[in-house]
């Protein structure tokens, strides 16, 4: 991935961890809370077995809309959990 697309796929992951912040679910392997800016990046590297920076950059935009699907599948587990 070229730096320029690093970068804007970096400034996304940002946003969506600061909007996960505080509002992942506990998990006992996480005893002292949960770090959303490594969840996305391992979530990332899950979906393509690569680092975000070694993505192509043909990928780019996929890799956006997946950084945004990750983030409202969380926040509708949080709302769901909040809500009980």
């Amino acid at each position: 991935m070229n730096e320029e697309n690093r970068q804007m796929v970096w400034a996304r992951m940002q946003e969506a961890a600061e909007e996960l912040r505080g509002k992942l679910l506990p998990s006992h392997r996480h005893p002292r809370g949960r770090n959303p800016n490594a969840h996305i990046a391992k979530c990332i590297k899950n979906k393509w077995r690569k680092s975000y920076r070694q993505i192509p950059d043909g990928m780019v935009e996929a890799v956006m809309d997946y950084i945004d699907s990750i983030v409202a599948k969380d926040l509708k587990k949080w709302n769901k959990k909040q809500g009980e």
